[in-house]
């Protein structure tokens, strides 16, 4: 059993658990991510470790409530317990000094985008973070991401708050400002991963970007992760989550993560009804 020793509401539906597990803090690098199960008739679901401390033997995870599963784990509170907790899975981020290099997050995304960028900075290069959300309510971790960056910028979709526009808005400018970037890597819903490719191929700049698919066992044993990246099938579980943006198929990703929407928004909706959760948020279906 896991305890979950802190939690923190970041913005509506928006939670950070941090989760007493010292075996998998031990082994933890950016990048990487674990699958955890609430009890024995749970849905196992994946999340991108956030953050880990190693001397605590804690991992950090944030999660948005969206479906029956992330709603039920929202529930729980500090003191309760997981009862598996596995990782850390996939492989880590490819670190080095690559010298000047652009990290960008949207919404949830800039969770796991955090120890990346601090990663990198740690390996000499210097780091442009752009994060951004739909308002400033939404947006999270600016401090935490401004000390992971050499230098941060910040967006929202409705200008509530520093300046109105999208993540790919800042990349362009940063881009044109910083010539001799190296690397970008972002991190965010797949339609921004994809508008951010699609930028960032006009320029050349390699761009690395984090999957999240349908994922069960996250071993490589069940396929449901399978992604087309430059014409092969990969596991996102094992081959990832990272890949090059460039020769990710976006458009088949996209098909295969609305497969189970009815499914989805149908166990949301038994769940709201069984706990009488008046639901405000365009939860919509999901994990």
């Amino acid at each position: 059993m896991y305890r979950i020793v802190k939690k923190e509401l970041l913005a509506p539906t928006l939670n950070l658990f941090e989760i007493e597990a010292p075996l998998v803090a031990r082994k933890a690098l950016a990048g990487q991510f674990v699958i955890l199960r609430i009890n024995g008739e749970g849905e196992r679901i994946p999340l991108t470790i956030a953050d880990f401390d190693r001397a605590g033997g804690t991992i950090t995870c944030v999660f948005q409530e969206v479906g029956k599963t992330t709603k039920e784990l929202g529930a729980l509170g500090e003191g309760d317990f997981l009862q598996d907790f596995v990782g850390p899975l996939g492989l880590p981020s490819h670190v080095e000094n690559y010298g000047s290099v652009i990290c960008v997050g949207g919404g949830v995304g800039v969770a796991p985008v955090f120890p990346i960028a601090r990663a990198l900075k740690e390996a000499g290069n210097e780091v442009v973070g752009i994060i951004g959300a739909r308002t400033k309510e939404l947006l999270f971790w600016e401090e935490k991401m401004r000390s992971a960056c050499s230098e941060l910028r910040v967006t929202t979709d409705d200008g509530s708050y520093v300046r109105k526009g999208f993540v790919t808005d800042l990349l362009r400018e940063a881009i044109e400002e910083k010539k001799n970037t190296s690397l970008c890597v972002a991190i965010g819903p797949l339609p921004m991963m994809r508008a951010v490719c699609s930028l960032t191929r006009e320029y050349g700049l390699k761009t690395i970007v984090s999957l999240n698919s349908i994922m069960v066992d996250g071993t490589g044993m069940c396929g449901c992760c399978r992604v087309t990246v430059g014409g092969e099938t990969k596991f996102a579980c094992v081959d990832g989550p990272e890949f090059d943006g460039h020769l990710v198929d976006f458009e088949e990703m996209a098909r295969r993560a609305v497969i189970y929407k009815p499914q989805e928004q149908l166990a949301v909706a038994r769940y709201v009804e069984n706990h009488g959760h008046n639901c405000s948020c365009s939860c919509g279906g999901g994990r």
